[in-house]
């Protein structure tokens, strides 16, 4: 009979999310016997298969960062990443319907993993929960991400034991106006009052500098599309500096104190795509914006062919080498005098996604050690982002200095400082870069505290690094910046920072009218914001836009709109709930 219900309720599940009439009943861990300890070796090698939402690799995990997890679990790490294999959410739903996303699973809290543990398709991980004594650590988020399910199938992200009224970012602010700080000394430092006010000054910069050391035209602007969305996700960015975050269509200020629909035609996103358009029609755009990924991105900024990042941890992560730096040469912050950034709290609760175990996961204890392990300080030196400061291992990248600080390793300065190094072959050998975690996931904050060092895990953030790095980059933008020591520190003397407290709010699953609303109403969203941007000139821009709302209004945007401006108030109840529960 239980087994009945459990296919029963699969069915249910893969039904109501139109997409598991494929599947079959799965197995689950639930009635195992509980483990308190996992084995200290693995005799069978296996190779596991990673749905990664986060992903920007696709493959057999190569390098360093393979061989230490070979050696520890003698597993290897198959990457799946829909970023790569692009269509939006094709690849999540074609292997949904198959009934096996993946062994291990990397995907949004709410409705996505509500539908995946009414479908059947993770496992309930609470047989070897009393053996992950480093999740432990975190056990009022993992609860808290469980609330009303009937066992552990989600493990959060991102945690951290640092206020959630404080910014999670460290040094650097997740968005901001980084340009090429160089070229702006070239043109003067002219003062920027507006986002519309940088364009001249990109263009100056553009004419300052018209073709990269690889001969290749630069332009101030370049684009991409694999992170689009329920919007097209780059022109999201410029709402940020303002203190907007996406909560669908929606726009939600950081303080509560405005909500704007994304289709508002005087609105915050309406304004970054005339800012792209009119950018395009003063040649700063790269038309090659439209049919580029992440990566061919992320070349150019190496190559110096891109003049603007709306992050640093593009521009600065693909640029700022230690050559470059002490050359003078690298992406800076510049401040747009309107600005307010919108900065994450550290999440209480901890971040948009969670780990899980696949239902059809091949050996779940060991995917449960691994997991537990990425939350160990090993596991957050190593795994961490490589643009969010994972210092790497222990031994190779860095070592304890003599006053019990670390401090990086010759071998080390060559990675961070000069982008990158070939690997000793007895760590796995290959470019160092290229064997860094494709999880794209932090389990723990990088900025959290090292009990053993009483310094954050990430590196930028030691005083040994900062010691390091002070070039005539960093003191020039330090001269014209009222003499601060980081981008953060500028921000939050200058009052340009508005934190929207961690509350780790999650959206509720869409219902099934929404998500379909929601479906059709997103690809004309997205479809229609690269034809806005890339408009010929401002009547083209005006067409588009007057048809882009029309056709949203009679798929039914004013339904979906209600829903996620009231999930986006919701939030906010919540970060005022959270920012006083941890005064």
């Amino acid at each position: 009979m239980k087994l009945k219900r459990k296919v029963a309720v699969l069915a249910v599940g893969l039904l109501a999310a139109g997409l598991l009439s494929a599947c079959s009943a799965s197995t689950t861990t639930s009635d195992k016997a509980a483990v308190t300890t996992f084995p200290t070796k693995w005799d069978k090698e296996i190779t596991i298969d990673v749905f990664d939402g986060l992903a920007n690799y696709m493959g057999v995990q190569q390098g360093w960062f393979a061989k230490l997890v070979k050696d520890k679990f003698n597993m290897k790490l198959n990457i799946i990443a829909p970023n790569v294999a692009g269509g939006g959410d094709t690849l999540y739903n074609t292997r949904v319907a198959a009934g096996d996303l993946g062994d291990l699973i990397v995907t949004d809290k709410g409705q996505k993993l509500d539908e995946l543990v009414k479908g059947g398709l993770v496992s309930d991980i609470t047989p070897y929960y009393k053996a992950m004594k480093n999740v432990a650590e975190f056990d009022k988020a993992t609860q808290n991400i469980n609330e009303g399910k009937k066992g552990i199938y989600g493990l959060p992200t991102q945690v951290s034991s640092i206020k959630p009224t404080e910014p999670s970012e460290g040094l650097d602010p997740t968005f901001g106006p980084f340009l090429r700080w160089d070229l702006y000394k070239q043109a003067g430092y002219p003062q920027i009052d507006t986002l519309e006010d940088l364009l001249p000054v990109l263009k100056q910069m553009q004419e300052e500098q018209p073709t990269a050391p690889n001969g290749k035209k630069t332009y101030a602007i370049s684009l991409f599309k694999d992170w689009d969305g329920n919007m097209m996700n780059n022109a999201k960015q410029p709402t940020c500096f303002y203190g907007y975050d996406e909560m669908g269509f929606v726009l939600a200020k950081a303080d509560g104190s405005d909500y704007q629909s994304i289709l508002d035609p005087d609105g915050e996103y309406m304004r970054t795509l005339a800012f792209f358009d009119k950018a395009n029609q003063m040649g700063l755009m790269d038309p090659e914006s439209t049919t580029q990924n992440y990566d061919t991105l992320f070349s150019k900024y190496q190559n110096g062919q891109v003049l603007f990042s709306f992050w640093p941890w593009l521009g600065q992560s693909a640029y700022n080498t230690e050559a470059n730096m002490k050359a003078g040469r690298g992406f800076e912050i510049a401040p747009l005098k309107d600005m307010k950034v919108f900065s994450y709290g550290a999440a209480a609760y901890g971040g948009q996604q969670v780990l899980a175990i696949g239902s059809k996961a091949k050996d779940p204890e060991r995917i449960a050690a691994f997991i537990d392990w990425l939350y160990s300080t090993e596991g957050t030196y190593t795994n961490n982002s490589q643009t969010m400061g994972a210092a790497g291992p222990e031994g190779l990248t860095w070592d304890m200095g003599s006053d019990g600080k670390p401090e990086l390793t010759d071998f080390g300065k060559k990675v961070f400082l000069s982008g990158t190094a070939d690997v000793p072959a007895q760590w796995g050998g290959g470019d160092y870069i290229k064997g860094t975690s494709a999880l794209n996931v932090s389990a723990v904050l990088p900025n959290d505290i090292d009990p053993a060092t009483k310094l954050p895990f990430n590196y930028k953030a030691w005083p040994s690094y900062q010691k390091l790095t002070q070039t005539p980059l960093s003191t020039d933008w330090s001269e014209h910046m009222g003499d601060a020591t980081s981008t953060m520190e500028y921000l939050q003397k200058n009052k340009e920072l508005l934190v929207g407290a961690g509350a780790s709010y999650t959206a509720p699953t869409d219902s099934s009218e929404i998500e379909t609303l929601r479906n059709q109403i997103k690809s004309i969203i997205v479809q229609y914001s690269w034809q806005m941007s890339f408009a010929k000139d401002d009547a083209e821009f005006a067409h588009l836009q007057k048809e882009l709302i029309s056709k949203a209004n009679g798929l039914g945007y004013a339904k979906v709109l209600k829903v996620d401006m009231d999930n986006a108030k919701q939030q906010n109840d919540q970060r005022i709930a959270v920012a006083a529960a941890f005064k």
